[in-house]
């Protein structure tokens, strides 16, 4: 026999400050990508973002959010194309470099070129390949939609982001 059963909270709402706002989201695993372009004068860019999602099969598009206050924003910002890493367990390395600020995020990782130069890391789980078909206003962030124009993956465990840190995940 199966019950339906009303929880309700008695506590009184707790203020959404950043801070715990940040801090409640941590609860939630998300996989980790990094994100590329070709900036003015083809330089190479490219950031490490878990905020990344399907919106939509048909057509197949995707979305992420860069913030505002972003080294690379100009960049993605005058871009048509963008590249999706999604990065395996054991390239939390990989992660770490392109989630800080430095000359040449590119330094010592396999890439290989994909559609419209945009760089993409070798070892990877997952990449796709992305046109910007629209950008959106998000509070502190920007909001890319892109229509992914082609894509692959292949068999191994995802490298995901909760609470602050990085963790792989065995038997997928």
């Amino acid at each position: 026999m199966n019950a339906l059963i009303d929880i309700v909270s008695t506590a009184e709402p707790t203020a959404v400050t950043p801070h715990r706002f940040r801090d409640v989201l941590g609860a939630f695993a998300t996989g980790v990508t990094i994100m590329t372009t070709r900036g003015p004068g083809g330089v190479r860019v490219g950031c490490t973002a878990s905020s990344f999602n399907t919106v939509s099969l048909e057509p197949p598009l995707v979305l992420w959010s860069l913030g505002l206050r972003a080294a690379s924003l100009g960049a993605f910002r005058a871009a048509e194309h963008f590249g999706v890493s999604i990065l395996a367990e054991d390239q939390r390395d990989i992660a770490l470099q392109f989630a800080r600020p430095a000359e040449d995020k590119f330094a010592g990782v396999a890439l290989r070129e994909g559609i419209g130069g945009v760089p993409l890391i070798r070892g990877a789980l997952a990449h796709l390949e992305c046109r910007i078909a629209a950008r959106y206003p998000g509070g502190d962030h920007e909001i890319m939609l892109g229509e992914v124009l082609n894509l692959e993956r292949r068999d191994g465990a995802p490298l995901v982001y909760q609470r602050g840190g990085f963790h792989g995940l065995r038997g997928l």
